[in-house]
C-alpha cells in the first residue's frame, strides 16, 4: 500500500498518541515518520538531528529544523567538514538552533566521519539498513515500544567505530524509527504498515 499524505488539519483520523494535535508534529507523523529512507544525504541529516534531540523532545528540534538547514549549509557534509573554531563559535550564538557546543562539534565531526566512510555513495544507507535487509521491522501487538534494541546497539557500535558522536543506542533507535528501518506506528494508527520508500 502506498502512503498518500493526509492534510494535518484532518484530526479525525486515528494516529499514534505521541504526535498529539500540534500541526507541525501531525504533519511530520503523517508524511515522514517511519517512511523508509534510502538516501545517504537524508539519512545523514536525520542522524544529526536525532543527536541534537538528546535530552530534549523531538518537537523542539523539529521546530528548529529549517534553521538547522540554513545554519549548517543544507547539511552539506563537505562544507560542514571544513568548519573551524570560529564558525563553531558563531553557531553557538545562533538562537535558532540548540546551542550546545558538544552537539555542534559533533555535527562537524560527524560530517568528517560521514565523508570518510564514503557518504553520499550509499555507504550510510547500507550500514543503516543492514539489520533490515528484507524491509522494515513492523510493530506487532500492543506492548510498549522499546527505547533501544539489539539492532540499535549494533548500529551505535558501528557508527562509533567510524568516528560518529551522539549516536548512542537510544538515539539510534529513535533514528531507526524516524527513517523507517522499524515501523512503530501504533496498531490503531491510519499510517500503520503504510509507508512508501523515499
Amino acid at each position: 500500500m502506498t502512503h498518500r499524505p493526509t492534510p494535518a488539519s484532518d484530526l479525525s483520523l486515528p494516529r499514534c498518541r505521541w504526535c498529539g494535535s500540534d500541526p507541525l508534529y501531525v504533519r511530520y507523523h503523517d508524511e515522514e515518520w517511519a517512511v523508509p529512507v534510502r538516501d545517504d544525504a537524508r539519512l545523514f541529516e536525520m542522524l544529526l538531528l536525532e543527536g541534537a534531540q538528546a535530552g530534549l523532545s523531538w518537537i523542539t528540534v523539529l521546530r528548529k529544523r529549517d534553521r538547522y538547514r540554513q545554519a549548517f549549509d543544507g547539511f552539506d557534509a563537505e562544507r560542514m567538514a571544513l568548519y573551524d573554531a570560529k564558525r563553531i563559535d558563531a553557531l553557538m550564538q545562533d538562537a535558532g538552533i540548540v546551542r550546545h557546543r558538544g552537539k555542534i562539534e559533533a555535527f562537524v565531526g560527524n560530517a568528517r566521519a560521514y565523508l570518510a566512510m564514503g557518504g553520499g555513495r550509499g555507504a550510510l544507507t547500507d550500514l543503516v539498513w543492514a539489520s533490515a535487509a528484507d524491509g522494515p521491522r513492523r510493530r506487532t501487538g500492543r506492548g510498549p515500544v522499546p527505547v533501544r534494541t539489539a539492532e540499535s546497539e549494533a548500529l551505535s557500535r558501528a557508527l562509533v567505530a567510524r568516528g560518529f558522536k551522539f549516536v548512542g543506542p537510544t538515539i539510534c533507535y529513535a533514528f531507526m524509527q524516524a527513517v523507517g528501518v522499524v515501523d512503530d506506528h501504533e496498531p490503531h494508527c491510519f499510517r500503520a504498515h503504510d509507508a512508501a520508500v523515499v
